[in-house]
Protein backbone atom coordinates (compact mmCIF):
# COMPACT_ATOMS: atom_id res chain seq x y z
CA UNK A 1 0.00 0.00 0.00
CA UNK A 2 1.87 3.03 -1.29
CA UNK A 3 -0.77 5.70 -0.72
CA UNK A 4 -3.19 6.33 2.09
CA UNK A 5 -5.93 6.92 -0.52
CA UNK A 6 -6.20 3.13 -0.74
CA UNK A 7 -7.32 2.97 2.92
CA UNK A 8 -11.08 2.47 3.18
CA UNK A 9 -13.14 4.80 5.32
CA UNK A 10 -16.54 3.43 6.38
CA UNK A 11 -18.37 6.75 5.84
CA UNK A 12 -16.79 7.41 2.44
CA UNK A 13 -15.87 4.28 0.59
CA UNK A 14 -16.24 1.31 2.90
CA UNK A 15 -18.05 -1.90 2.05
CA UNK A 16 -21.62 -0.59 2.37
CA UNK A 17 -21.45 2.74 0.44
CA UNK A 18 -19.19 1.26 -2.25
CA UNK A 19 -21.56 -1.62 -3.05
CA UNK A 20 -24.88 0.21 -2.68
CA UNK A 21 -25.00 1.63 -6.23
CA UNK A 22 -24.23 -1.80 -7.71
CA UNK A 23 -26.84 -3.50 -5.52
CA UNK A 24 -29.49 -0.94 -6.50
CA UNK A 25 -28.46 -1.26 -10.14
CA UNK A 26 -28.92 -5.04 -10.09
CA UNK A 27 -32.32 -4.62 -8.44
CA UNK A 28 -33.37 -2.16 -11.15
CA UNK A 29 -32.08 -4.51 -13.82
CA UNK A 30 -34.12 -7.43 -12.46
CA UNK A 31 -37.29 -5.34 -12.16
CA UNK A 32 -36.79 -3.79 -15.59
CA UNK A 33 -36.26 -7.11 -17.36
CA UNK A 34 -39.25 -8.63 -15.59
CA UNK A 35 -41.55 -5.75 -16.55
CA UNK A 36 -40.48 -5.92 -20.21
CA UNK A 37 -40.28 -9.67 -20.70
CA UNK A 38 -43.30 -10.80 -18.68
CA UNK A 39 -45.73 -7.89 -18.14
CA UNK A 40 -48.74 -10.27 -18.05
CA UNK A 41 -47.52 -12.53 -15.22
CA UNK A 42 -46.23 -9.48 -13.36
CA UNK A 43 -49.65 -7.81 -13.66
CA UNK A 44 -51.34 -10.96 -12.28
CA UNK A 45 -48.84 -11.14 -9.41
CA UNK A 46 -49.50 -7.47 -8.60
CA UNK A 47 -53.26 -7.90 -8.78
CA UNK A 48 -53.80 -5.50 -11.69
CA UNK A 49 -54.27 -8.07 -14.46
CA UNK A 50 -57.84 -6.84 -14.95
CA UNK A 51 -56.56 -3.48 -16.21
CA UNK A 52 -55.45 -3.05 -19.83
CA UNK A 53 -53.86 0.28 -18.89
CA UNK A 54 -51.73 -1.42 -16.22
CA UNK A 55 -50.40 -3.91 -18.76
CA UNK A 56 -49.42 -0.98 -20.99
CA UNK A 57 -47.79 0.94 -18.14
CA UNK A 58 -45.61 -1.96 -16.96
CA UNK A 59 -43.26 -1.89 -20.02
CA UNK A 60 -42.66 1.84 -19.50
CA UNK A 61 -41.79 1.09 -15.86
CA UNK A 62 -39.39 -1.56 -17.16
CA UNK A 63 -37.69 0.98 -19.42
CA UNK A 64 -37.38 3.37 -16.47
CA UNK A 65 -35.83 0.67 -14.30
CA UNK A 66 -33.36 -0.30 -17.03
CA UNK A 67 -32.33 3.35 -17.31
CA UNK A 68 -31.69 3.47 -13.57
CA UNK A 69 -29.76 0.19 -13.79
CA UNK A 70 -27.52 1.57 -16.54
CA UNK A 71 -26.81 4.71 -14.53
CA UNK A 72 -26.13 2.94 -11.25
CA UNK A 73 -24.02 0.16 -12.72
CA UNK A 74 -22.16 2.64 -14.92
CA UNK A 75 -20.80 4.36 -11.83
CA UNK A 76 -21.45 7.94 -12.93
CA UNK A 77 -23.51 10.17 -10.62
CA UNK A 78 -24.76 7.30 -8.45
CA UNK A 79 -26.46 9.70 -6.02
CA UNK A 80 -28.62 11.18 -8.78
CA UNK A 81 -29.65 7.77 -10.07
CA UNK A 82 -30.38 6.56 -6.54
CA UNK A 83 -32.73 9.51 -6.00
CA UNK A 84 -34.34 8.79 -9.38
CA UNK A 85 -35.28 5.39 -8.01
CA UNK A 86 -36.89 7.10 -5.01
CA UNK A 87 -38.93 9.28 -7.39
CA UNK A 88 -39.97 6.18 -9.34
CA UNK A 89 -41.01 4.44 -6.13
CA UNK A 90 -43.20 7.42 -5.23
CA UNK A 91 -44.95 7.23 -8.60
CA UNK A 92 -45.44 3.47 -8.27
CA UNK A 93 -46.91 3.83 -4.78
CA UNK A 94 -49.32 6.48 -6.03
CA UNK A 95 -50.55 4.20 -8.84
CA UNK A 96 -50.83 1.22 -6.49
CA UNK A 97 -52.78 3.30 -3.98
CA UNK A 98 -55.38 4.08 -6.64
CA UNK A 99 -55.46 0.44 -7.73
CA UNK A 100 -55.98 -0.69 -4.14
CA UNK A 101 -59.08 1.48 -3.81
CA UNK A 102 -60.64 -0.10 -6.93
CA UNK A 103 -59.97 -3.78 -6.12
CA UNK A 104 -61.84 -6.29 -4.03
CA UNK A 105 -61.20 -9.84 -2.84
CA UNK A 106 -58.08 -11.68 -3.95
CA UNK A 107 -56.94 -8.92 -6.31
CA UNK A 108 -57.09 -6.39 -3.47
CA UNK A 109 -54.94 -8.69 -1.33
CA UNK A 110 -52.37 -9.02 -4.12
CA UNK A 111 -52.32 -5.26 -4.68
CA UNK A 112 -51.87 -4.72 -0.92
CA UNK A 113 -48.92 -7.14 -0.81
CA UNK A 114 -47.39 -5.48 -3.86
CA UNK A 115 -47.81 -2.08 -2.23
CA UNK A 116 -46.06 -3.30 0.92
CA UNK A 117 -43.21 -4.74 -1.18
CA UNK A 118 -42.76 -1.49 -3.13
CA UNK A 119 -42.91 0.51 0.12
CA UNK A 120 -40.12 -1.68 1.49
CA UNK A 121 -38.06 -1.15 -1.66
CA UNK A 122 -38.73 2.59 -1.38
CA UNK A 123 -37.41 2.62 2.20
CA UNK A 124 -34.25 0.84 1.08
CA UNK A 125 -33.89 3.28 -1.83
CA UNK A 126 -34.23 6.32 0.46
CA UNK A 127 -31.68 4.91 2.90
CA UNK A 128 -29.28 4.08 0.06
CA UNK A 129 -29.68 7.45 -1.63
CA UNK A 130 -28.95 9.28 1.63
CA UNK A 131 -25.84 7.15 2.28
CA UNK A 132 -24.52 7.58 -1.26
CA UNK A 133 -25.16 11.35 -1.17
CA UNK A 134 -23.36 11.74 2.16
CA UNK A 135 -20.38 9.76 0.89
CA UNK A 136 -20.22 11.88 -2.27
CA UNK A 137 -20.29 15.14 -0.30
CA UNK A 138 -17.64 13.85 2.10
CA UNK A 139 -15.36 12.84 -0.78
CA UNK A 140 -15.81 16.27 -2.34
CA UNK A 141 -14.49 18.02 0.76
CA UNK A 142 -11.72 15.51 1.43
CA UNK A 143 -8.37 17.07 2.38
CA UNK A 144 -5.21 15.15 1.56
CA UNK A 145 -1.66 15.90 2.61
CA UNK A 146 1.80 14.35 2.62
CA UNK A 147 4.41 15.71 5.04
CA UNK A 148 7.82 14.44 6.14
CA UNK A 149 10.57 15.18 8.66
CA UNK A 150 13.99 13.66 9.34
CA UNK A 151 14.75 12.71 12.94
CA UNK A 152 18.13 11.75 14.36
CA UNK A 153 16.90 8.42 15.67
CA UNK A 154 16.65 4.89 14.28
CA UNK A 155 13.45 3.66 12.56
CA UNK A 156 12.90 1.29 15.49
CA UNK A 157 13.00 4.14 18.04
CA UNK A 158 10.71 6.37 15.96
CA UNK A 159 8.28 3.51 15.35
CA UNK A 160 8.17 2.52 19.03
CA UNK A 161 7.35 6.03 20.17
CA UNK A 162 4.59 6.53 17.58
CA UNK A 163 3.15 3.04 18.04
CA UNK A 164 2.28 3.91 21.63
CA UNK A 165 -0.66 6.07 20.53
CA UNK A 166 -0.97 7.63 23.99
CA UNK A 167 2.29 9.47 23.18
CA UNK A 168 0.65 11.37 20.30
CA UNK A 169 -0.75 14.30 22.39
CA UNK A 170 2.83 15.02 23.50
CA UNK A 171 3.56 16.53 20.10
CA UNK A 172 0.14 16.92 18.42
CA UNK A 173 -1.13 20.06 20.12
CA UNK A 174 -4.70 19.76 18.81
CA UNK A 175 -5.13 16.44 20.64
CA UNK A 176 -6.36 16.48 24.22
CA UNK A 177 -5.91 12.76 24.70
CA UNK A 178 -5.63 9.38 22.99
CA UNK A 179 -6.64 6.29 24.93
CA UNK A 180 -5.53 2.86 23.76
CA UNK A 181 -8.45 0.46 24.22
CA UNK A 182 -6.47 -2.55 22.98
CA UNK A 183 -3.56 -3.26 20.65
CA UNK A 184 -5.41 -1.87 17.62
CA UNK A 185 -8.30 0.32 18.73
CA UNK A 186 -8.13 3.71 20.43
CA UNK A 187 -10.31 6.67 21.41
CA UNK A 188 -9.24 10.18 20.35
CA UNK A 189 -10.30 13.59 21.68
CA UNK A 190 -9.22 16.68 19.74
CA UNK A 191 -9.70 20.42 19.98
CA UNK A 192 -11.08 22.06 16.85
CA UNK A 193 -11.39 25.74 15.92
CA UNK A 194 -12.93 28.01 18.58
CA UNK A 195 -12.53 25.33 21.23
CA UNK A 196 -14.89 22.88 19.53
CA UNK A 197 -14.31 19.34 20.78
CA UNK A 198 -14.25 16.34 18.43
CA UNK A 199 -14.10 12.68 19.50
CA UNK A 200 -13.74 9.52 17.45
CA UNK A 201 -12.60 5.92 17.60
CA UNK A 202 -9.82 4.65 15.36
CA UNK A 203 -8.23 1.34 14.51
CA UNK A 204 -4.81 0.33 13.24
CA UNK A 205 -5.40 -1.72 10.10
CA UNK A 206 -1.80 -2.36 9.07
CA UNK A 207 1.17 -2.55 11.43
CA UNK A 208 4.63 -3.32 10.12
CA UNK A 209 7.09 -3.05 13.04
CA UNK A 210 9.83 -0.45 12.49
CA UNK A 211 8.43 0.30 9.01
CA UNK A 212 4.90 1.72 8.98
CA UNK A 213 1.57 2.14 10.77
CA UNK A 214 -1.74 2.66 8.98
CA UNK A 215 -4.94 3.66 10.78
CA UNK A 216 -8.45 4.88 10.06
CA UNK A 217 -11.45 6.19 11.95
CA UNK A 218 -14.33 3.85 12.67
CA UNK A 219 -17.86 4.32 11.40
CA UNK A 220 -19.89 7.01 13.13
CA UNK A 221 -17.28 9.74 13.49
CA UNK A 222 -18.10 13.27 12.40
CA UNK A 223 -14.62 13.65 10.91
CA UNK A 224 -13.78 10.58 8.80
CA UNK A 225 -9.99 10.28 8.60
CA UNK A 226 -7.22 7.88 7.66
CA UNK A 227 -3.46 8.07 7.94
CA UNK A 228 -0.21 6.29 7.38
CA UNK A 229 3.21 6.97 8.85
CA UNK A 230 6.33 5.37 7.40
CA UNK A 231 9.75 5.14 9.02
CA UNK A 232 12.42 5.06 6.31
CA UNK A 233 16.19 5.03 6.97
CA UNK A 234 17.55 8.41 5.89
CA UNK A 235 20.37 8.46 3.30
CA UNK A 236 23.89 8.75 4.66
CA UNK A 237 22.99 7.22 8.03
CA UNK A 238 21.31 10.50 9.07
CA UNK A 239 18.55 8.92 11.12
CA UNK A 240 14.99 8.29 9.92
CA UNK A 241 12.65 9.97 7.47
CA UNK A 242 9.19 10.02 9.03
CA UNK A 243 6.70 10.30 6.18
CA UNK A 244 3.07 11.01 7.07
CA UNK A 245 0.11 10.76 4.71
CA UNK A 246 -3.30 11.93 5.89
CA UNK A 247 -6.75 12.39 4.49
CA UNK A 248 -9.84 13.58 6.31
CA UNK A 249 -13.20 15.23 5.66
CA UNK A 250 -13.76 18.28 7.88
CA UNK A 251 -17.34 18.57 9.15
CA UNK A 252 -17.96 22.02 7.69
CA UNK A 253 -16.17 21.62 4.35
CA UNK A 254 -14.55 24.72 2.91
CA UNK A 255 -16.02 26.91 5.65
CA UNK A 256 -14.44 24.72 8.31
CA UNK A 257 -11.06 25.03 6.66
CA UNK A 258 -11.43 28.80 6.34
CA UNK A 259 -12.22 29.10 10.06
CA UNK A 260 -9.22 26.89 10.87
CA UNK A 261 -6.95 29.18 8.85
CA UNK A 262 -8.33 32.19 10.70
CA UNK A 263 -7.17 30.60 13.94
CA UNK A 264 -3.70 29.90 12.55
CA UNK A 265 -4.44 26.19 12.27
CA UNK A 266 -4.23 25.53 8.52
CA UNK A 267 -4.26 21.72 8.38
CA UNK A 268 -1.04 21.05 6.49
CA UNK A 269 0.91 23.63 8.49
CA UNK A 270 -0.45 22.11 11.68
CA UNK A 271 0.81 18.67 10.67
CA UNK A 272 4.22 20.14 9.79
CA UNK A 273 4.38 21.74 13.24
CA UNK A 274 3.36 18.44 14.83
CA UNK A 275 6.19 16.63 13.06
CA UNK A 276 8.66 19.32 14.10
CA UNK A 277 7.59 18.76 17.71
CA UNK A 278 7.82 14.98 17.21
CA UNK A 279 11.42 15.47 16.12
CA UNK A 280 12.16 17.59 19.20
CA UNK A 281 10.53 15.14 21.62
CA UNK A 282 12.35 12.18 20.09
CA UNK A 283 15.74 13.90 19.99
CA UNK A 284 15.65 15.95 23.21
CA UNK A 285 12.86 14.43 25.28
CA UNK A 286 10.69 17.57 25.20
CA UNK A 287 9.20 20.19 22.91
CA UNK A 288 11.59 23.11 22.52
CA UNK A 289 9.86 26.51 22.56
CA UNK A 290 11.50 29.82 21.91
CA UNK A 291 11.00 32.67 24.36
CA UNK A 292 9.10 34.61 21.70
CA UNK A 293 6.90 31.76 20.47
CA UNK A 294 6.59 29.19 23.25
CA UNK A 295 3.09 28.01 22.50
CA UNK A 296 2.53 27.89 18.74
CA UNK A 297 1.02 30.09 16.04
CA UNK A 298 -2.75 30.10 16.58
CA UNK A 299 -4.53 33.34 17.52
CA UNK A 300 -5.32 31.96 20.98
CA UNK A 301 -1.76 30.81 21.50
CA UNK A 302 -0.23 34.06 20.20
CA UNK A 303 -2.37 36.06 22.63
CA UNK A 304 -0.82 34.13 25.51
CA UNK A 305 2.77 34.64 24.39
CA UNK A 306 5.24 37.29 25.43
CA UNK A 307 7.94 38.99 23.38
CA UNK A 308 11.51 37.77 23.64
CA UNK A 309 13.55 39.62 26.28
CA UNK A 310 17.26 40.49 25.92
CA UNK A 311 19.63 38.63 28.23
CA UNK A 312 20.78 40.64 31.29
CA UNK A 313 24.40 41.89 31.10
CA UNK A 314 25.52 39.29 33.68
CA UNK A 315 24.47 36.48 31.32
CA UNK A 316 25.81 37.92 28.05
Amino acid sequence: MDRVDSVLLPELDGPVPATLPSALGLLSLALGVGALVAPGPLARLAGVDDSAAARMVLPSIGVRELGSAAGLLGGRRPAGWAWSRVAGDAMDLTVLGRALADRRGDRRRRVALTTLAVAGIAAVDVFSAVRISRARRARARMIRMRVAVTVNRSPAEAYRFWRDVENLPRFMTHLESVRADDLRRSHWIARGPAGHRVEWDAEIIDDQPNKSITWRSLAGTGVPNAGRVRFVPAPGDRGTEVRVELRYAPPAGALGRAVAKLFGEEPEQQVRDDLRRFKQVLETGEVVRSDGSPNGISVRQQAMQRPAQPLPPSRR
